[in-house]
């Protein structure tokens, strides 16, 4: 698994930058619709207490081997999940059941308690982005109580 982590302002610079850059959504370009290279693919508000003074951004790419599933988690701060390749099965507490295959995305509260994260193939890998958006330091991942130890994304 590999971690990259931003400081708030300096992953707002990047974005700001790689926007710039590449950003060519009709309403971003005033209507101009020969460059749509860019859609949104997941907005979610975070939740009210984060204030933005503190904010950390962490990008972590995931692979899960054929057949391989993630215990039980929680996770303290919000996430988005992007897929990049496979398919992935998941069900957050509250939530239905769902696989997500290349180009979906979903997102998961903080504290909300992941009950599957697997990959739905048995025969090929999966792999995927999982977006942090944290305003304090605690452990991305944590095992859900009662559950056994083991890889978490």
């Amino acid at each position: 698994m590999s971690i990259s982590r931003f400081p708030s302002a300096l992953f707002l610079a990047a974005v700001s930058i790689i926007a710039a850059r590449t950003v060519c959504s009709q309403s971003a370009l005033g209507g101009r619709q020969d460059l749509q290279r860019a859609r949104i693919l997941r907005t979610a508000t975070l939740p009210p207490g984060m204030d933005g003074r503190h904010l950390t951004a962490t990008l972590v790419a995931v692979h899960y081997g054929a057949g391989e599933a993630s215990p039980p988690h929680t996770h303290s701060c919000p996430v988005v999940v992007y897929i990049l390749q496979g398919s992935v099965r998941s069900k957050v507490e509250g939530q239905p059941e769902a696989i997500y295959k290349p180009g979906d995305s979903f997102y998961e509260p903080p504290g909300g308690l992941h009950l599957i994260s697997a990959n739905a193939n048995r025969s090929a890998p999966a792999r995927f982005l999982a977006f942090f958006v944290c305003d304090h330091d605690a452990p991305l991942s944590s095992d859900a109580p009662n559950s056994p130890s083991g890889a978490k994304p």
